[in-house]
């Protein structure tokens, strides 16, 4: 009923509007691209934070992840961070151990599940197709620790795992490489010397490129999974010493008496040292606590037991994914709100632009205004004329701008290959705004307008 009562004064500031297109068109740029910047920026925030979700369960939820360091002995210096203060002893350590895992599930009480990790690079052939591929060798609760599904099978079982039996778990590349359409459970495929049986397939899962294998995630497509057991038995155990090296350490001793311990094993300082060889048993132990706010407790306890266990030194790291992610996240948060922020005040620019012309244009329409009220035209609707005018060019310079703003966030995601997620919050958020602000900053030009004398704007 009130939009009939002065539908007359809104058709009025309507035509007004195209009277002027231009200067409308300009008045409504700061809308534009205001609305275009608080969506295109909410966008990125709203896709950095579904990355960070997708990373976390990608990482595993409550996941501790501790992995070997390499570390340098000098025995002659008798002050080394590896080296007993009081006796000048030379300190030792294995390097991580399937026993150190054992060991930290017999010990902490907020250890849910946990699984080693061996890794190995090898090639894959079946009739006489090869592929270079990555041998892991796992328990079967590193699945659940990764939340990794199969498309096909199973995984391995305890018992399969504790007699090291030649089964195994394939990546999704691998059936397609190999099997093609063809069902691969119940198949064999050829990894060094050993002939392994499938009993599952992974479901392929994408793999962001910003995830950081510093926090544990890898792709799984080109993984065959094995038991444990399987790899120490069946493949390679790096605990076990050989003779060779036993006999390089004797010849490293009758030196000068300076020898390198890296990961558990001694070198000759005389001779290169390989950096990228690895003497630990294992690659990783991944954990799982039963809480999140067991994350940091957990954390330490395992330090200290693995402290204990290899003489003091620090040659193994504990990282906990979910709680680094998490800070990220909170990063990424306060950043997305400063670019919101300045987004928004862009909005607040295009509202002042908007009561600047509206001002204008009343100084401009003074006998436009005086004519409207000596034929009977209320102040009311004087300010409904002059509010329309500016809601419908600021409600017209958000519905172009939501537009822009979502072109916008498809070109920065092909382009720099930033994730996007454009919302319906905050298309009403800025279209909201977008409204609000052709109100706000148009009453006050309204409000003067309908102030005018009706004698005084006729005699200019």
């Amino acid at each position: 009923m009130l939009i009939k009562k002065y539908f007359h004064d809104i058709v009025i500031g309507v035509e007004a509007i195209f009277a002027n297109k231009l200067k409308s068109m300009l008045t409504a740029l700061g809308i534009i691209f205001g609305v275009a910047a608080v969506i295109s920026m909410l966008a990125i925030g709203k896709g950095a934070e579904q990355e960070i979700l997708e990373q976390i369960k990608m990482v595993g939820v409550n996941n501790i992840i501790i992995s070997p360091t390499s570390i340098a002995v000098n025995s002659n210096s008798g002050s080394g961070k590896n080296t007993d203060e009081k006796s000048g002893a030379k300190k030792f350590s294995k390097g991580l151990t399937l026993l150190d895992m054992q060991a930290m599930q017999q010990v902490i009480p907020t250890i849910a599940k946990i699984s080693p990790v061996i890794t190995f690079n090898y090639s894959a052939i079946i009739d006489g197709k090869s592929k270079p591929v990555v041998l892991e060798g796992v328990s079967s609760s590193y699945f659940e620790l990764f939340n990794i599904s199969l498309q096909s099978g199973k995984v391995f079982n305890q018992l399969q795992d504790d007699m090291g039996q030649p089964v195994c778990v394939i990546g999704d590349n691998i059936r397609k490489v190999f099997f093609h359409q063809d069902d691969p459970i119940g198949k064999y495929i050829k990894c060094g010397q050993i002939w392994l049986k499938i009993i599952g397939v992974v479901e392929r899962r994408d793999f962001t490129a910003s995830a950081s294998d510093e926090l544990g995630i890898s792709s799984t497509d080109n993984k065959i999974f094995i038991p444990v057991q399987t790899v120490l038995m069946r493949f390679k155990n790096r605990a076990l010493v050989r003779a060779d090296e036993v006999e390089k350490v004797n010849s490293g001793n009758s030196g000068n008496g300076m020898v390198v311990i890296i990961g558990g094993a001694e070198e000759n300082p005389t001779e290169e040292v390989d950096p990228d060889k690895n003497y630990n048993q294992l690659n990783k132990i991944i954990l799982q606590v039963k809480e999140t706010d067991q994350l940091s407790s957990t954390a330490t306890l395992a330090k200290r037991l693995l402290l204990r266990r290899h003489s003091g030194l620090y040659d193994f790291e504990v990282s906990i994914p979910e709680l680094l992610l998490k800070q990220q996240q909170r990063t990424k948060n306060i950043f997305n709100i400063v670019l919101g922020a300045i987004a928004g005040i862009s909005l607040i620019v295009g509202g002042i632009g908007i009561m600047n012309i509206m001002l204008a244009s009343v100084l401009e329409r003074i006998r436009e205004i005086g004519t409207r009220q000596a034929i009977g035209a209320s102040r009311k609707d004087i300010i409904v004329q002059f509010l329309a005018e500016s809601t419908l060019i600021s409600v017209s310079g958000g519905i172009i701008g939501i537009f822009l703003g979502v072109a916008l966030s498809k070109i920065i995601t092909s382009v720099f290959d930033i994730k996007t997620i454009v919302s319906f919050f905050s298309i009403f958020v800025a279209f909201g705004v977008s409204a609000f602000v052709g109100i706000a900053f148009g009453y006050l030009p309204a409000k003067k307008a309908a102030e005018k004398d009706p004698v005084e704007s006729l005699r200019q």
